[in-house]
């Protein structure tokens, strides 16, 4: 028994870790092949259309297909790449993927069939494994800058980049929204997070940080309408537009693996992990939280979170990449900084052994004070600055490169526009030509 960790691993042998890990892969495998399917068809009814429905019943085996076509396509391999990091860039995504699920709970204590043997439905588990999941996830950025990188052009170059400040900036807004979740189970463990859902799940209350990881992690996996990295309309394809075959499809599957790891973590942290939803937690004294039903559940979360993504992808469109950066800096980090702040105080306030008839009114007090301070402050007026910077003639050139305006700017007419107004010399041909055809009439 692992200190700190609610499951028991102590009857497992390495042959049986071995076993997990390969059913783990095989689970993330075929799961990747059923969400390509799966979004497809989603965003294809979204947009009233069929879908795959070619291959296979109802089009099953479309994914298949595509996977064999990557296969066979033709290997190019760019001529001004550094070939070793170019090869290695996506096999680090991938391998980085694959580790997440190692410390996911798919379910309590199962026995296999016609045997005695009991194992817990979980490869690992240790007290700090939340962070692991963290550290995997940051190590996997970077395949996919070392990919642009060593491709030798420009914008696989900036699709990296930009991948890097999207996993810097959204990396911390998810890791306050998960400290929420520490603070109130007591521990880092997967395991024994699910183990204190047992009367309640997290995301209830902890709305707010429920959100601020939902959010997160559609940023941190790349996908519509945070996918800056892979910009078609700017990037013409982003980190991986100098890669083709097997090595495109690595970068593929290692963005699906990053769906469902991000889902299963929401679901094991907030959505009570492989428990049953209420009212069936309570149906024959919890046995619908026994044997082989928690995989069920388990796997039902996280496919709802999987809608989830393609929801947001099939509904809004992307972002600009300095509104995407202001709304991770400038909103989603300092509300979840904030939120980390009382939820601290209502748990310290509770050791201390306020009553909750005091919180409340510690909470009415401070709103008063907030409303009041926002009521009473000054009113910011515009300076009367003749110079300022709105008023300065604005070259898009200046610095050699075309660049859009600021606020407050406006770019030149363009000579090759359409001329509005007449000049004087056509008005004039224009009023005694009138005048003429009156006399006329």
């Amino acid at each position: 028994m692992i200190p700190g960790v609610a499951a028991d691993f102590s009857a497992d042998t390495i042959w049986v870790s071995v076993v997990k890990a390969v059913l783990i892969v095989v689970f993330l495998l075929t799961s990747v092949l059923f969400a390509i399917w799966f979004e497809r068809k989603l965003v294809a009814r979204m947009q009233l259309r069929p879908g795959p429905n070619w291959h296979g019943p109802f089009g099953l085996l479309q994914s298949l297909a595509d996977a064999m076509k990557l296969l066979l396509k033709e290997d190019v391999t760019v001529t001004n790449a550094d070939r070793r990091v170019y090869l290695l860039a996506p096999m680090i995504s991938v391998f980085c993927s694959l580790l997440v699920f190692a410390v996911i709970p798919f379910g309590p204590s199962v026995t296999i069939p016609f045997t005695d043997f009991t194992t817990p439905a979980q490869l690992t588990d240790f007290p700090v494994a939340v962070l692991y999941i963290l550290a995997c996830a940051s190590i996997g950025v970077y395949g996919i800058v070392l990919g642009g990188w060593s491709s030798g052009s420009t914008y696989p170059l900036l699709g990296s980049v930009r991948s890097t400040a999207q996993v810097i900036s959204y990396e911390l807004a998810m890791g306050l929204s998960l400290v929420s979740v520490f603070i109130m189970a007591g521990s880092m463990s997967t395991s024994s997070i699910v183990e204190s859902q047992t009367s309640l799940w997290w995301f209830i209350p902890l709305a707010p940080a429920f959100v601020i990881f939902l959010i997160s992690m559609v940023g941190e996996t790349n996908r519509l309408p945070f996918d800056l990295p892979e910009a078609e309309g700017e990037l013409v394809g982003g980190y991986m537009t100098e890669y083709s075959s097997m090595k495109f499809a690595w970068f593929f599957l290692a963005e699906y693996i990053a769906m469902l790891n991000v889902s299963a973590v929401a679901t094991t942290l907030f959505l009570g992990g492989w428990r049953a939803p209420w009212p069936l937690s309570l149906v024959g004294d919890g046995m619908f939280n026994t044997g082989w039903w928690p995989l069920l559940w388990f796997l039902a979360k996280v496919w709802l979170l999987m809608f989830a993504f393609v929801w947001v992808r099939g509904t809004l469109l992307r972002l600009r990449y300095d509104q995407f950066m202001v709304f991770g800096w400038k909103v989603l980090i300092p509300f979840a900084l904030a939120w980390v702040a009382i939820l601290g105080t209502f748990q310290w306030a509770g050791l201390a052994g306020v009553t909750q008839t005091q919180m409340i009114v510690g909470i009415l007090v401070a709103l008063a004070v907030v409303m009041a301070v926002l009521w009473l402050w000054p009113e910011r007026r515009p300076a009367d600055d003749t110079t300022a910077q709105g008023d300065q003639p604005f070259d898009a050139f200046a610095g050699g490169y075309p660049v859009p305006p600021v606020p407050g700017q406006s770019l030149p007419p363009s000579p090759r526009a359409r001329r509005t107004v007449p000049p004087a010399e056509d008005v004039e041909t224009t009023t005694a030509t009138a005048v003429d055809d009156e006399e006329t009439r």
